[in-house]
């Protein structure tokens, strides 16, 4: 039997990493590295909150890392208008940055030009001891690109965790040719960032991700696997309501339940074919849909979809929920739907399994790694919709099947725990303190800046700056040319599609022409 490359290569990358696991989890079990307490460690991310499960796995994050000492600040973009704005303790650090809300996502925002030096006086009033960046954008990459302009001996050490596929949301928001030339982008500007000496780890969810970050050159030995948590108490069996559910199904319709924030590219557009599929089989269901978006159309958008389904009730939405509202909307399910496929990780598919809900997920991205097909749900191929809607019904059908999922999805979900999988984060943040053995950039673009200038001291400090400031000034030029480039190109591409649907007279004149 002959083995591919390509096979190999998976099979060796798949037991390297179950080796590491081993290593991490008896790692995981011992006590807290003491040389990380009093430590100062400045955490940039691009959102801070219970708004999306990238920025509760930060929180969480930062919860573990206070409680044991670290002395952690905080730097995110301004929270939206509406959104909890409840000021931190006064004993920690928090600094707000402003910046330009996305329009199909307030929640997040492009975050205005800043300087190392001014993030650095707003926290700690010096350099801290590390820098982690959580799903590096706007802010991150800011950071990742000052840090290139620096001495090598000034330099902090960074550790970042790669949690959202910006190219995913490429390929699902242009049009062919131009996502393949929008990954391009954005795979070049993580690479060239990221491959930088400054980076000692990188963090990525699964095996689908570590393959894009190796397209992107990363260093294999920079990368290690990490996986989410989840709260097992607050995501529980016993959270399932009776009352709700005879109030949502009070014909005992099977419960459907999906939680992702509202927008295209989460899945909507193929979740609302499978509701009308299952329709038109005449199986009696109730979806219920819990997530939504501070831009009200985009909402409207997303509801249009499922047409007369939502008109009839048999589609609720709920908008967004946390807390032990989220823990009774998931454990009220009967069948937990996942159609997203720009997911890194996928945490909503582990609190549903948390609750005891077996999954239905297309096979894509990170949910790929969670759900054991057969066992805790079933994976499905995804652009197989016939298949996905068979799945459903087989489960829908059989009480005793969805009885003995749910149970084994418990189980899995039991072994993820956040204490241990932040303690591994904070093990790579101890050896990070170890300037020995630092992965070096294979290639570099950086230019010496301070080795030729054999001048006065006052000259070489004044020109040195200038000369930082306008590699600064031109990096990022590039890096927001390049996006505002790819956003001017998005719009022209949805207003020639609106036109042409909206406005067919244009296309009888076009043809006289």
């Amino acid at each position: 039997m002959s083995v591919s490359t390509r096979e190999f290569a998976d099979f060796r990358f798949l037991y390297n990493m179950s080796t590491a696991r081993l290593a991490e989890a008896t790692r995981s079990s011992l006590e807290f590295p003491e040389v990380l307490r009093g430590k100062r460690l400045l955490l940039a991310t691009e959102s801070f909150g219970p708004v999306n499960g990238v920025s509760k796995t930060t929180l969480n994050l930062v919860r573990y890392l206070r409680e044991q000492g670290v002395r952690v600040a905080v730097v995110a973009p301004e929270i939206s208008t509406g959104s909890d704005t409840t000021p931190p303790p006064a004993n920690e650090i928090e600094v707000r940055l402003t910046g330009y809300p996305l329009p199909y996502n307030p929640e997040l925002s492009v975050v205005y030009p800043v300087r190392l030096s001014t993030l650095y006086a707003r926290t700690f009033k010096a350099p801290p001891d590390l820098i982690y960046l959580a799903s590096p954008a706007s802010l991150g990459f800011q950071i990742l690109l000052q840090l290139r302009q620096q001495q090598e001996s000034s330099i902090v050490p960074v550790l970042l965790n790669f949690q959202t596929d910006l190219s995913g949301y490429c390929e699902i928001l242009f049009p062919s040719p131009l996502d393949d030339w929008a990954v391009w982008v954005f795979r070049s500007v993580q690479g060239y960032l990221f491959r930088h000496s400054s980076v000692r780890t990188v963090f990525y969810p699964s095996l689908f991700v570590r393959k894009y970050l190796e397209k992107a050159g990363i260093q294999s030995q920079k990368m290690m696997n990490l996986r989410r948590g989840v709260n097992g108490e607050m995501f529980h069996p016993s959270k399932r309501c009776e009352d709700m559910r005879k109030e949502l199904a009070p014909n005992g319709e099977l419960i459907l339940v999906s939680v992702a924030r509202v927008a295209p590219e989460k899945g909507y557009e193929f979740l609302a074919n499978v509701a009308k599929h299952l329709d038109q089989r005449g199986f009696a269901f109730k979806l219920l849909i819990v997530g939504g978006n501070p831009n009200q159309q985009v909402v409207d958008d997303v509801r249009s979809l499922f047409g007369h389904l939502d008109d009839e009730g048999k589609v609720v939405f709920t908008g967004f929920l946390k807390g032990e509202k989220l823990a009774r909307a998931y454990a009220c399910g009967d069948l937990f739907l996942h159609c997203s496929i720009t997911e890194t990780f996928g945490l909503v598919v582990l609190e549903s399994m948390a609750s005891g809900v077996p999954v239905v997920a297309r096979d894509e991205g990170g949910p790929s790694e969670i759900v054991a097909d057969g066992k805790s749900g079933y994976l499905v191929p995804p652009s197989d919709l016939d298949g996905f809607t068979e799945r459903v019904l087989k489960l829908g059908h059989d009480t005793k099947l969805r009885e003995a999922m749910g149970i084994e999805s418990r189980r899995m979900a039991d072994e993820a725990t956040w204490e241990k999988i932040n303690n591994q984060v904070a093990w790579k943040m101890a050896e990070a303190l170890d300037s020995t053995g630092v992965p070096k950039e294979t290639s570099s673009f950086t230019i010496p800046v301070y080795s030729w200038l054999l001048l006065s001291p006052e000259l070489r400090l004044f020109l040195g700056s200038l000369i930082v400031d306008a590699r600064l000034a031109g990096g990022l030029g590039i890096i927001f040319g390049v996006w505002c480039g790819l956003v001017v190109t998005w719009i022209l591409v949805q207003l020639s599609l609106m036109l042409r649907t909206r406005a067919p007279w244009i296309q009888d004149i076009l043809r006289l022409r």
